[in-house]
């Protein structure tokens, strides 16, 4: 009997402590980009695979450093890319529109996260530490770029919204949301 009674109170702590221990799963953190002529695009972020990136994201649209840039590149069955501060001033197609940034650069975070349709990743120049505050969405697939540019999220919802952006549609706002 007292090995049972032993076995019990032994089980009973376990049960006490990982019970315990539990914690409700965190919310993903990610991003809601609203569209000035309408419509919403969430966002997942991967910290997990890009912590700087997602941070430095996290960041800028806090700031509302990404409010009122445009998507100055579009590219159909590839990808729609916005997050220049340029856009905010400069006409679409304007030469100059691509190259700007918040002043910095972040270095590059390659990862496992395959370049699928609905893909938040940074953009950059030829240098692969030049990433700053312009990111593009994929519209297809293009595994040609796995491992060569930062994935740092993906669209949960609102793809239809990516579909169809085109080239000089405004960012009404980015916000971040969960925890």
């Amino acid at each position: 009997m007292p090995r049972r009674l032993l076995l019990c109170l032994v089980v009973s702590i376990l049960v006490i402590a990982v019970t315990a221990g539990a914690q409700p799963a965190a919310k993903t953190k990610g991003a809601l980009i609203t569209l000035e002529k309408g419509g919403e695009i969430a966002i997942e972020f991967f910290p997990a695979d890009a912590p700087k990136t997602v941070e430095n994201f996290v960041k800028l649209a806090g700031q509302g450093f990404y409010d009122g840039t445009t998507f100055h590149r579009v590219v159909p069955g590839f990808v729609a890319q916005g997050g220049d501060p340029l856009s905010k001033t400069l006409p679409a197609g304007d030469r100059r529109l691509g190259t700007g940034g918040p002043g910095y650069n972040v270095k590059a975070e390659f990862n496992k996260q395959k370049h699928d349709r609905g893909v938040v990743a940074m953009a950059r120049s030829q240098d692969p530490d030049s990433a700053g505050s312009q990111f593009y969405i994929t519209l297809a697939p293009a595994h040609q770029l796995d491992g060569s540019y930062t994935v740092f999220g993906r669209v949960t919802s609102g793809m239809n919204v990516v579909d169809g952006i085109r080239i000089n549609d405004k960012i009404k706002s980015v916000k971040i949301v969960g925890q």
